[in-house]
C-alpha cells in the first residue's frame, strides 16, 4: 500500500469522525471549538508521528536490503564463478578421458581387423 493512499484514508476517516462528533454532540458551540481544536491538534501530533515511523521503517528496510541483499548477491556471483571454473577442469579432464577412450577403441578396432585378416 502507497502511503500516500494511506494518509488520505486517514485524513477522510478523521473529517468523517471530526463531523460525526460535530453533529451529536450535547455541547454548547464555544465547547465544540475548543473540543475540535484539542482533537485536530491531537491529530496532527499523531500523524506526525505515524508519518515518521513510517519513514523509519523505509529507512531500515533500505538499510537491510544495502547491508544484507547486496553481499549475498555478491556470494552467488562468487559461487557460481567458482563452479564454472571447478567446471571447466572437470570438463577437461573428461575431454581428455575420452580421447583416450577413443584411442583405446581404435586400438582394439585394429587389432581385430589384424587377427581376421591372419
Amino acid at each position: 500500500m502507497k502511503s500516500s493512499t494511506f494518509f488520505a484514508g486517514l485524513a477522510v476517516g478523521s473529517v468523517a469522525a471530526a463531523i460525526t462528533v460535530l453533529y451529536s454532540t450535547p455541547q454548547s458551540g464555544s465547547e465544540m471549538r475548543s473540543s475540535v481544536a484539542t482533537a485536530s491538534a491531537d491529530m496532527m501530533a499523531k500523524l506526525k508521528d505515524v508519518k515518521g515511523r513510517v519513514n523509519e521503517l523505509k529507512d531500515s528496510v533500505s538499510d537491510f536490503a544495502n547491508e544484507n541483499v547486496q553481499p549475498a548477491i555478491e556470494g552467488v556471483k562468487d559461487s557460481v564463478g567458482g563452479w564454472r571454473t571447478a567446471d571447466a577442469g572437470s570438463r577437461n579432464r573428461l575431454e581428455s578421458e575420452i580421447q583416450e577412450i577413443q584411442s583405446a577403441i581404435e586400438e582394439l578396432e585394429r587389432s581385430v581387423a589384424a587377427q581376421q585378416n591372419n
